[in-house]
């Protein structure tokens, strides 16, 4: 099998257009894509500041990679790379390891935040999450400190690593659940929230099979740990969905995506910006309270009962 454009040898066939790509010219039509993407996303101007979230797996590492690229050399955007310790023994410190250990090498100013922040690390919150799965309290408390830790660094926005299927799963989840609030707003952001820091998406274009081939062959490090409590997650079941289109019609994830973005004006025209006011935290809510501050505290008082400090309620 030789590249179409070369004739090297190809590493890939990218099954929905029939190329088949060496090394090089698979790196190369990544990166256009995602530099296009980016473009399209946000106006980054002289003395922005991005935050890239970044857990050390391959997805958010070539995230970090490519915007260090397009923009480490111009010296007027600064790149921030902020990650989470959800405290999951055996699972988060490697990771962390190695986007440290990147950081120094690249020189990219490196923030890390913790669970333990909020009064309980993930390890124990999945032993009392009740009708809660573990994924929800994991995703709401890092929404939480990402968004902290982007507005204290004076972020102009948040770069997540979020490549297609991700973005097909996500939407179809949301289609299937009537849950168009949430469709409407699926980033990328293109409005501003006071205290929301917006989310870019570059590999939004990116299918998980590519971002995984272009860590591969630009050498990029990247832990590859399974999180030991993914498969309480309710994506999963979307997942094997759209793999089974993709699987039988090429570019099916392509298609899902692009009706959605058609879709989107739409969504965003007839359903105005909530008006969210903050938190006792600070975090911008619609509630009295938001939903990190109640998860914590609900956690916090299940594993005060467990360990016999006071009844539960």
């Amino acid at each position: 099998m030789r590249c179409d454009i070369c004739g090297k040898e190809a590493v890939t066939l990218i099954r929905y257009n029939g190329s088949h790509l060496c090394a090089e010219h698979l790196r190369r039509y990544v990166e256009r894509r995602v530099k296009r993407e980016v473009r399209k996303q946000i106006d980054l101007r002289s003395g922005d500041t991005v935050a890239v979230a970044v857990s050390g797996g391959k997805d958010s590492m070539v995230t970090l990679h490519l915007l260090d690229s397009i923009f480490g050399d111009r010296g007027d955007i600064a790149i921030h790379a902020v990650s989470i310790d959800e405290g999951i023994a055996g699972y988060r410190p490697p990771s962390l390891d190695i986007v440290r250990d990147h950081c120094r090498a690249r020189g990219i100013e490196w923030h890390l935040r913790s669970f333990s922040e909020l009064g309980a690390e993930m390890d124990e919150i999945a032993g009392v999450a009740g009708e809660c799965s573990p994924c929800t309290y994991c995703g709401v408390f890092r929404r939480k400190l990402m968004n902290d830790e982007a507005g204290r660094i004076g972020a102009r926005c948040i770069a997540t690593g979020h490549n297609l299927d991700d973005m097909a799963q996500s939407v179809l989840m949301n289609f299937v659940r009537g849950d168009v609030e949430r469709l409407a707003r699926l980033g990328p952001h293109t409005r501003v929230q006071p205290g929301l820091v917006p989310r870019i998406l570059p590999l939004r274009l990116i299918p998980e099979k590519e971002s995984l081939l272009y860590a591969i062959v630009s050498g990029i490090p990247f832990w590859d740990g399974e999180c030991p409590y993914w498969t309480a997650a309710l994506r999963n079941q979307y997942r094997d969905v759209v793999d089974g289109l993709e699987a039988r019609s090429p570019g099916s994830r392509h298609s899902i995506l692009a009706s959605y973005d058609r879709l989107r004006p739409l969504l965003t025209e007839n359903l105005p910006a909530a008006g969210l006011h903050a938190c006792a935290c600070g975090e911008p809510t619609l509630g009295a309270r938001c939903k990190a501050c109640e998860l914590a505290e609900t956690a916090v008082r299940r594993l005060e009962a467990r360990r016999g400090l006071r009844a539960d309620p």
